[in-house]
């Protein structure tokens, strides 16, 4: 079934290649599009309960957060993940070193991050190649994702994400503003008031190629045929990404396009170049604070670390913690970041603040 999915998905990907793109073949590229996205949910459902989700591969999430190193084979993947966490992952000058995940413990700033490093990603990985398919299932499951290579392979980030966005996986992106709820009758209804590029028929057939035939589909903001079609189907991810280009020491990268070529972190995992920094940026990209808990009648300090996600309200944090903790506590003091004055009340809907220490009353 699996090789007939994919195969039609070669036709359709043909038919799509030979069709030119403007606003009277948008319709029907769309409904092809569209085709070709229920058919690769299929394929990767089926590749899943083959391998039983990972193929062997599955790790347990560890830690505050964790971060998956992937990049094609020798590319200093190891090193690095032994520079950074007392991991041991074997090393040498030779491809296929890793043939297994190595998972590595980095403590930064309070947090705990584990660090998975996973055999290298090579060309034609989501046709299985080089455990291909194995590597893609852990990158599903992670927090971030660095995409890595050398300064003489640096054409190989853009390759390696362009095959990550054909299995669903979309790099440094978030999810249109679209939603969809169905009903048992009345058809498809698209309700915006955003003026929209594409027209509202193409809108509806690409919604009922996907298999939803009744609902209200709501347009929050001027939508792609690429986002709408990812709001239908159930394999997309959406994962922050490093860019990190290793040896910098022995030479200059190749040209890379943008946002590649200005975002890129330059350093050597052998030589220690530029680690503190690269720390620094999974911590931003991780979107991490650390706040500190302070006990009843005690004075503020910096006692009792926890890390928790940037976003997260007092509440939150309040109810991660336990119910019993929870128990009785309607408001909190804040000191530090966060706070106009030392020990100020505030509700429970506050956010936090990196530094922040929090009395719960």
């Amino acid at each position: 079934m699996s090789t007939q999915n994919e195969d039609q998905i070669k036709l359709l990907e043909e038919e799509i290649r030979k069709t030119p793109y403007h606003k009277g073949t948008e319709r029907h590229i769309g409904v092809l599009r569209a085709r070709i996205a229920a058919l690769k949910d299929k394929v990767l459902e089926s590749q899943s309960r083959k391998s039983g989700g990972g193929g062997g591969y599955a790790v347990k999430k560890q830690g505050d957060a964790t971060v998956v190193l992937v990049g094609p084979p020798s590319a200093g993947k190891s090193t690095l993940l032994n520079a950074l966490t007392n991991a041991e992952s074997k090393v040498a000058p030779y491809a296929f070193t890793t043939v297994s995940v190595i998972p590595g413990m980095m403590k930064y700033k309070n947090a705990y991050i584990q660090i998975l490093d996973v055999p290298g990603l090579i060309e034609g990985a989501e046709e299985g190649k080089g455990r291909g398919r194995e590597v893609l299932s852990v990158i599903r499951n992670t927090d971030l994702l660095i995409i890595m290579s050398d300064v003489r392979r640096s054409e190989a980030l853009p390759r390696i994400e362009a095959a990550l966005e054909r299995n669903g996986i979309r790099v440094n992106k978030r999810p249109q503003k679209i939603r969809i709820e169905k009903r048992l009758n009345g058809g498809l209804t698209i309700q915006t008031n955003i003026r929209q590029d594409l027209d509202r028929e193409t809108i509806k057939e690409i919604v009922m190629q996907m298999g939803v035939k009744n609902a209200d589909v709501y347009l929050e903001e001027n939508i792609t045929m690429e986002g709408l079609i990812d709001a239908l189907v159930k394999n997309r991810v959406y994962i922050p990404s490093l860019y990190v280009i290793n040896k910098i020491d022995t030479g200059t990268p190749t040209k890379l396009p943008e946002p590649i070529a200005s975002q890129y972190i330059g350093l050597s995992a052998d030589k220690g170049i530029g680690l503190p920094e690269f720390q620094e940026s999974i911590w931003k990209a991780l979107g991490l604070s650390t706040i500190y808990l302070i006990k009843p009648l005690e004075e503020p300090n910096t006692n009792n670390p926890m890390v928790v996600k940037d976003g997260m309200t007092l509440r939150d944090v309040m109810n991660s913690i336990g119910s019993e903790f929870a128990e009785g506590k309607l408001k909190a003091k804040i000191w530090g970041n966060g706070s106009k004055f030392p020990g100020q009340e505030v509700s429970l809907e506050a956010r936090v603040k990196e530094n922040m220490q929090i009395r719960y009353i």
